[in-house]
């Protein structure tokens, strides 16, 4: 009598096809989230950066850069490489390549995920101003002209023209657009993370009023709020756009999860 031994999990997993996997990425969370999709075998895994700075940090996957012309381009991206889950781990604020990914996921009917930080809640001591965007925290700096602490890098910067009559202090990797800046803006280049301690020495010495700031979560950038607050500096921020009809996770283990799922 033949008898047939059934495959160990071990040797079954080694055989399967690996499913296949588009991160969108631009995050630290995205970063770490790579390279536990790299290390696991049952995974093909591509990245996406937007490529909005000219040298992006490595990630443990291959990488394409660059935009995928909407959603309906995106849709024929996951159709022709034929992608079964989806991870949007883009920076809270990069809504239109979300949308598009929840477009296209839908429309093909592929899962898709937001690995996202939990957002900043205020703390004892925060003196928080919130607001909806860019536009709205450029009319809650008042009318008194102020000396004010721009950390929502170079893109957002040309709103804050409609306030002209304050002195900014814009921090970014990338250079902006003269014409984007505000009549009376320093700029200054620099990649976190900061230190408390920096971020206190920088508001010192540039004599800061009031921080306008993105309420983008987790720790990496946080140091500039605990400075505020040691300060007794008002924070005007901006709130992370809502992402609505889609599975969220905050943590590793529960994306790994949804891609075994």
């Amino acid at each position: 009598m033949t008898v047939l031994q059934q495959p160990s999990p071990l040797t079954r997993a080694a055989v399967a096809p690996r499913r296949r996997v588009l991160l969108l990425g631009g995050t630290s969370e995205g970063r770490a989230l790579a390279g536990r999709i790299a290390a696991d075998p049952r995974y093909e895994g591509v990245a996406s950066l937007a490529g909005r700075t000219s040298a992006p940090m490595t990630l443990a996957l291959p990488t394409r850069v660059g935009g995928f012309g909407g959603a309906e381009g995106l849709m024929r991206y996951l159709a022709e490489e034929r992608v079964e889950r989806v991870i949007d781990a883009t920076h809270p604020f990069a809504a239109q390549i979300s949308a598009n990914a929840r477009m296209a996921c839908e429309a093909l009917g592929i899962p898709l995920l937001v690995y996202a930080r939990e957002p900043w809640r205020p703390e004892q001591g925060d003196r928080w101003i919130e607001v909806e965007d860019n536009a709205a925290a450029a009319r809650a700096l008042g009318e008194t002209p102020r000396r004010v602490f721009l950390t929502i890098g170079r893109q957002g910067a040309a709103d804050f023209r409609a306030a002209p009559w304050h002195d900014y202090l814009l921090r970014v990797i990338e250079p902006p657009r003269a014409e984007d800046l505000p009549p009376k803006c320093e700029v200054i280049f620099a990649r976190g993370p900061f230190t408390r301690e920096e971020e206190i020495a920088l508001m010192r010495e540039r004599r800061i009023d009031l921080v306008v700031s993105k309420n983008s979560g987790g720790a990496l950038t946080h140091a500039k709020i605990e400075a505020a607050r040691e300060l007794g500096l008002t924070v005007v921020m901006i709130r992370p756009p809502e992402r609505r009809g889609v599975a969220i996770a905050h943590d590793l283990d529960a994306a790994m999860a949804f891609l075994a799922s």
